[in-house]
């Protein structure tokens, strides 16, 4: 994903009724800050700014947007401005509350509910350290969860398009919250042109990389998939380019049978399918399959098995049959 090239807004500064402390984060199509409201509640405002096409200098509130970049500009700025609106319809605990938008600086802002925590990522790059593993049931607990929220979003016409461990934000008291709808562009239900999306490498969906290529809840399923073999490596999957060269995420799979269930295996590797029919379907699916009962792996050294095995076992296959009744659901 792209880096912001461009300067921050000032801390301390005023913006329609809310002021700016500090900037919290920033990627290649905005910048996040920490504000606080008129009544003194912490809110982290969206700012769009992509740096592919707006350029502003420290000391500076607009940017400055070459002529020849002004068409594309102002589509991803009504694209901002959308899907800011339809985020607002979105009352779920598992997604991010988005309580107002505003145009200043000849750019649009998005006003979200902010609360403490850590991103997914954060928490897997612990365990790294620490040469541990998230333990299943929390895998579970956290996606079971994070399902929940993109359902609503997909039931409200939204695609995320942008799922991994850094965009699930877990608050102190360890649920989910699923963040950054940047690349959710695209509506279920539109033709219309749009600004490309910078999509993740390792998370992103092979039909993402297709121009004209049908996107749906299956493209997000992927990457719920890719999220959650993350959490079980400590890992970034392959890219798709690299897998459809040489596929090495089956035997990562099945060398995390001695850590993990086969279920949890299983409905991993059939997420990560290249072929989208293969998915399953919905995001119903893979939360059913979450919460079923499942045979807990035994005990393991936590430094066996880096070594990939060549193939999945028979019985790992049945457990991905049994996950078909599933899909197209």
């Amino acid at each position: 994903m792209a880096a912001q090239n461009n300067a921050p807004l000032p801390d301390g500064l005023d913006i329609a009724g809310y002021r700016i402390v500090k900037k919290i984060a920033s990627g290649g199509f905005s910048i996040v800050y920490l504000a606080y409201d008129g009544e003194g509640n912490a809110v982290a405002i969206k700012e769009y700014l992509p740096s592919a096409l707006a350029l502003r200098q420290p000391g500076e509130l607009t940017p400055t947007v070459a002529k020849q970049n002004l068409p594309v500009f102002r589509i991803g700025l009504k694209c901002f401005f959308e899907e800011g609106r339809a985020l607002a319809r979105i009352v779920h605990p598992n997604v991010v509350r988005v309580l107002n938008f505003f145009s200043a600086h000849e750019t649009v802002y998005m006003v979200m509910a902010y609360e403490s925590g850590h991103a997914l990522q954060e928490h897997i790059a612990r365990c790294a350290a620490r040469r541990s593993r998230p333990s299943e049931q929390f895998i579970r607990q956290v996606f079971g969860c994070v399902c929940r929220g993109l359902r609503e979003v997909h039931a409200n016409k939204l695609l995320h398009l942008d799922l991994k461990p850094a965009n699930i934000y877990l608050r102190l008291d360890g649920t989910p919250l699923l963040l950054d709808f940047g690349a959710a562009r695209q509506t279920l239900h539109s033709d219309a042109p749009m600004l490309a999306p910078m999509y993740t490498p390792g998370f992103a969906a092979p039909e993402l990389y297709a121009r004209g290529s049908n996107l749906g809840p299956w493209t997000d399923i992927y990457s719920l998939g890719a999220a959650m073999f993350a959490c079980m490596t400590c890992t970034t999957p392959q890219p798709v380019d690299a897998r459809r060269a040489q596929d090495k995420v089956l035997g990562h799979l099945a060398a995390l049978q001695g850590r993990y269930s086969r279920e949890l295996t299983a409905l991993v590797r059939t997420c990560l399918e290249l072929d989208p029919l293969a998915r399953p379907q919905s995001v119903f699916a893979i939360q059913k399959a979450l919460t079923e009962p499942y045979e807990a792996a035994p005990e393991r050294d936590a430094h066996a098995g880096d070594e990939a095995e060549a193939d999945a076992p028979a019985g790992w296959r049945g457990v991905v049959r049994r996950l078909s009744a599933f899909r197209r659901g």
